[in-house]
């Protein structure tokens, strides 16, 4: 099944180079594990039925990279041994639909969020730009824990520019919890985030206020290229409950040159 579904796929349509000598009909073994984000051992062991009991993470991973439809979906996690995600639990799928649309943004900086602000997937201008997010694990890979106990990001920020974007990502992270309260995953990061962040705590037990949304306009301290000057839009994807985080900036202004020329490096380092 996987094998077939891998053979189907045409390179360019993933943002993969065709190649004038190409054997394989679809996508290599290497290149599906490079875009599932698992190993070419593990991905190898998948389809001749030797390996057991996948994670929902990396069957949904694979759903993704093999632009499966929901049908299809359904019958990869159940060839996994497992239902699909049902009502009750955070939607992490990416519509074939949606995916086209972000294949059109395959030179923007893009990243897709699920519904609890876990980092579902981010294309190659946005790991240019905010850095390597497959080295990202764990609940650093949620930009709620990322923001009050993690990493942080590159966006330069006020103490207060941070206190009401942190705000407004609990409050909507409790809208989250409220609506999908049959997921683990979830009902366990907010544990770990009350138990790590006293901010977090207090906002999690206090009203459910935010401030208002500020500036789109970011500034982006890039180590190689220096301040990149952004606008930074958040777009919904209502039927998923997704969202899209998506960075631009005004044409031939400098922040387009220099957001060019970070793209252009972080291209550089991956070949």
């Amino acid at each position: 099944m996987l094998r077939q579904w891998r053979d189907r796929v045409v390179p360019g349509d993933v943002g993969l180079p065709q190649g004038a000598h190409r054997r394989a009909t679809g996508l290599r073994r290497e290149e599906l594990a490079r875009l599932a984000g698992i190993s070419v051992d593990y991905l190898t062991r998948l389809e001749q039925g030797r390996a057991s009991s996948p994670s929902t993470q990396v069957v949904e991973a694979l759903a993704r990279a093999l632009r499966l439809s929901s049908t299809e979906r359904e019958r990869l996690f159940l060839g996994a041994g497992m239902p699909a995600p049902g009502p009750g639990i955070v939607p992490t799928h990416v519509a074939p639909s949606v995916q086209r649309l972000l294949d059109r943004l395959a030179n923007t900086p893009v990243a897709v969020y699920d519904a609890a602000w876990n980092l579902i997937q981010a294309n190659a201008p946005y790991d240019a730009l905010m850095g390597d997010t497959s080295q990202l694990r764990g609940n650093d890979r949620n930009a709620v824990w990322r923001n009050l106990v993690g990493s942080g990001s590159r966006a330069r920020q006020s103490a207060q520019e941070h206190d009401d974007q942190v705000a407004r990502l609990v409050a909507d992270l409790r809208l989250t919890a409220a609506r999908y309260p049959n997921d683990r995953p979830l009902r366990a990061l907010v544990a770990e985030l009350r138990e790590a962040s006293a901010a977090f705590d207090e906002l999690w037990a206090g009203a459910l206020d935010a401030a208002a949304e500020q500036s789109r306009h970011k500034i982006i301290d890039h180590p190689l290229v220096g301040a990149i000057e952004l606008d930074c839009d958040i777009l919904a994807v209502a039927g998923d409950d997704l969202r899209v985080m998506v960075y631009t900036a005004e044409p031939g202004s400098e922040g387009a040159d220099k957001l060019e020329l970070a793209v252009v490096l972080g291209a550089q380092a991956v070949s």
